[in-house]
Formats: structure tokens, sequence, C-alpha cells
């Protein structure tokens, strides 16, 4: 008995525009994959349609999503494609799906861009793709983080505003109720009230209150990344009272 042959599943998209514009039909890329499928001893499991539908995102496209959910399952065992971009034209959408696959053991080719991940020479090409897509990701990172580091060393990454100030023209300025600040620490350092009843004098929860307590904010500083320097907002409490509230925190919270 002849074994049985390996299967494969069709993927198909084109959009109202494609099909205006170059003429591409369904039927046209049905037929070549077809073909070319058959040619490489697959037998057909099932044709995805996804008709009208847009390259740019995967998860609005219900024939692809239930022919991944099929592809987890292990019911086929490659996936034919006419064109990358009939797939997706987010090439990190693509990488991650392919990546998948390739956990769940399936191949992937692509007729019109010869690239497929049964051949060393499609395993190149993929790997090749991959990495320009780990570079992308790379490059925004290190942009982002530079970005937030330039204004972290000019004390302008404040993205909340703590009690007592308010954020104008994305700078940390005092608000009116500034005072509050000082009056609550100034009242935990030289009173006996308990952090319970402080929190609620100030309608804070305790949590709430250490919060305010511990912050580093009140002394005109900035964090970052593990890091602490001196910002460009105007400090509500003294290094010495700060300090000072910390020792005496430090001993009633033990």
């Amino acid at each position: 008995m002849a074994p049985a042959k390996p299967l494969a599943a069709i993927y198909l998209r084109v959009s109202t525009q494609d099909q205006a514009l170059h003429g591409i039909s369904l039927k046209a890329q049905e037929d070549a994959l077809k073909n070319y499928a058959t040619s490489h001893g697959y037998e057909i499991y099932k044709i995805f349609r996804d008709e009208g539908k847009s390259g740019k995102d995967l998860k609005h496209r219900p024939a692809m999503q239930e022919m991944l959910a099929d592809a987890e399952s292990h019911k086929f065992q490659a996936i034919f494609i006419y064109k990358l971009d009939r797939f997706s034209r987010s090439l990190m959408d693509l990488i991650t799906t392919i990546e998948k696959l390739k956990t769940w053991g399936i191949d992937f080719i692509s007729l019109q861009d010869k690239i497929e991940t049964t051949s060393a020479s499609g395993k190149l090409m993929f790997h090749i793709i991959s990495a320009f897509a780990e570079f992308e990701r790379n490059v925004t990172t290190e942009r982002t983080r530079f970005t937030m580091e330039s204004k972290f060393k000019n004390g302008g990454l404040i993205t909340r505003a703590p009690l007592g100030y308010k954020i104008v023209n994305k700078e940390l300025v005092p608000a009116e109720n500034s005072y509050v600040v000082q009056e609550i620490f100034q009242t935990f350092l030289n009173s006996d009230i308990s952090l319970t009843q402080l929190a609620k004098k100030y309608g804070l929860s305790v949590n709430g209150l250490k919060k305010v307590l511990m912050n580093q904010t009140y002394l005109g500083k900035v964090k970052f990344g593990g890091e602490t320097m001196q910002g460009k907002h105007t400090a509500l409490v003294s290094p010495e009272l700060f300090d000072r509230v910390q020792e005496k925190l430090g001993g009633t919270t033990r």
C-alpha cells in the first residue's frame, strides 16, 4: 500500500483593488497553487479564501484565522500561497506567523517569491527576511530608548503627576494643592498620628500614603530604567525632611 501523501492548505486573498488594477483573480491563484502543490507531491487539504480583505491585518480575515487554527491542530503539513503580500503586507506579522508555523511543524511555500521552508535555499531566504525583521525591531527599540533617555536626562520624563503636582506643557509644576505634600510630611514626622489616621485625613489608602512619603519626585528627582537623577521640576520637600521621614517610616513599618 502506497504511503499517504502529505496534505497542503492553499490560502487565497485578493482585494477588490487588486482585481481592478492587476486582474489577479482568486481562480488564477487557485489553479496555479493547485498545480504547484500537486507537482510537489501534496494532496489538497482545503482551500482557504479571503475575498476583498485587506492585507494589513491578519486578525480580521476569517479564512486566515481558520487556517491557522487548523495548522496548530496539525490537520495538514504545508501552506501554499501565491505571493507573500497575499499573506500579509506587514513584515512583522509575516515573520511572526511563519515562526509559529515552524514550531507547529508546518512548511510554508510562496510560489511567486520562490520562498519555502522545505529546502536549504528557501530556509536561507527566510532567515535573511527574519534578520531584517529583527534589525527593524532593534532599531525601533534603540530609537525609543534614546528618545526616553534624552527626556530623562533633561528631567522631563514624567507621564503622570503625583499628588501636589500637575502637568503643564508636558512639564511637572506645583499644583494649587502642593502645600498638602509638605503638610503630610510634617504631620507624619512631628506627631504621633498613625499611618491609618493620616491616610484617612487626606483621603488616601495606607499604601497610597506610603507611596507619597517615599516618592523621590518630591525632592525634584525623576526615575527611569532603575536610575534616579535631578529633574527640572520644583521640589516640594527638602532632602533633610525627606530623609527624616524615611527613618521614621522605616521604624513604623517594622
